[in-house]
């Protein structure tokens, strides 16, 4: 069961802080967008692909756990589960500030922020505390 919580969790873990950074960073607080070259509408247009990918996870991950349901009657308190969620919100959110930020460079954390460098490492710090804590979480999960 460990395996399969994991990878769950990580595909949920993806989900969750994709979708966090679309509501948060792309929408309320307006301080990017996917593609951030272009003009308005493809900037729109991109966050809405990123949107949808975001929403497809949401359902891979339902589905999968539909489909192992009886399996994994205890998947809720389980520490590889949590561990697989913070892993795949830690992965996303290092991935996106190191290759679409930095190597990519689709969009900043903070477009038009004077001071990138301090957006940039709290958004790559915050990443690989989340990734360590899943490591730690499914490191040490002892739940069957």
């Amino acid at each position: 069961m460990n395996g399969r919580a994991v990878r769950i969790g990580i595909v949920l873990g993806v989900a969750l802080m994709g979708a966090v950074d679309e509501i948060v960073f792309h929408q309320l607080l307006q301080w990017h967008h996917f593609f951030a070259a272009t003009t308005a509408y493809w900037r729109i247009f991109s966050d809405g692909l990123f949107h949808a990918f975001t929403a497809s996870l949401w359902l891979a991950a339902a589905l999968m756990l539909w489909r192992h349901r009886d399996e994994l009657a205890g998947l809720p308190g389980s520490r590889a589960f949590w561990g697989g969620i913070l892993t795949g919100a830690g992965g996303f959110q290092l991935f996106d500030g190191t290759v679409d930020h930095k190597l990519l460079k689709l969009h900043q954390v903070r477009m038009g922020a004077e001071n990138l460098w301090l957006y940039d490492a709290t958004w790559i710090a915050s990443g690989l505390l989340l990734l360590l804590e899943g490591w730690v979480l499914v490191a040490h999960s002892c739940d069957g």
